[in-house]
């Protein structure tokens, strides 16, 4: 049996479905964040300069922390650096790179709001993004499964041997059912906490994340694996440390107005 498909032929022309799904995903989420900061009253002028100074960090994060964690794979083949169609994207990578450069922006570009308003608005378009990055990106790229196996819901990815876990539509459902749990509290907490629907997001997509690369991705003892695991579990534990702060304030301000 084939595996899944990694690219289309038009003429003398080919292209990459994983490229092409990441860009379908990223221009929607472009698409729902502008609309959802512009529903909370910020500025929508510079966001398509912000968005792009994002991807940009993002792309370059997630293809560096690649080829440091396959350093042997790349090493002394300059060509494979650039080569993303075949996949290579670290997730962590891209969040480590794009995080500091989105923070430099986002107070520069938008000073009067806040830094945990303008993210509590960004967080949900960007899950959206990820769950529908997850589908039409990793689904369509060389070695996209998991590890094998011979259940039933196994798929046969371009590059595996054998039927493999279909890591990457698992993990678009997760992504879908975050987005979904997010917006349901986002009336809740944006209202009375902001900054709370961002930890929210970190803590569960960590963990999550974590628990997928640990038991669907069988990489275990590879040294990019277990960087993703430990990624994982920092950033939910940063989103605690988030979710305390944004919380403390009200908890002190019920007990002096008590008092």
């Amino acid at each position: 049996m084939s595996g899944v498909p990694t690219s289309i032929h038009l003429g003398p022309f080919v292209f990459h479905l994983y490229g092409l799904g990441l860009g379908i995903a990223a221009y929607v989420a472009y698409l729902y964040a502008e609309r959802r900061i512009r529903r909370q009253g910020i500025a929508t002028a510079p966001f398509g300069r912000y968005t792009l100074a994002l991807l940009i960090a993002g792309l370059v994060g997630a293809r560096l922390a690649n080829i440091a964690t396959n350093w042997s794979y790349y090493s002394g083949h300059p060509d494979r650096w650039i080569a993303v169609w075949q996949g290579g994207l670290a997730s962590f990578g891209g969040i480590a790179l794009a995080l500091p450069v989105g923070i430099i922006l986002q107070r520069r570009w938008w000073p009067a709001t806040r830094l945990a308003a303008f993210t509590d608005a960004l967080v949900p378009a960007l899950v959206a993004g990820w769950a529908l990055g997850r589908v039409l990106g990793p689904q369509f790229m060389v070695n996209g499964g998991g590890h094998e196996t011979t259940s039933w819901f196994g798929m046969h990815y371009a590059g595996q041997v054998g039927k493999r876990v279909p890591v990457p539509l698992i993990q678009g459902a997760e992504d879908a059912a975050l987005w979904l749990l997010l917006l349901r509290l986002e009336a809740r907490w944006m209202t009375r906490a902001a900054g709370a629907l961002s930890a929210l997001a970190m803590i569960v997509w960590g963990l999550v994340r974590a628990y997928d690369e640990r038991w669907l991705l069988g990489e275990q003892s590879h040294s990019g694996s277990v960087g993703v695991q430990l990624a994982g579990l920092a950033l939910t534990i940063a989103g605690v440390v988030v979710l305390w702060r944004v919380q403390r304030p009200r908890g002190r301000q019920r007990v002096s107005t008590a008092t």
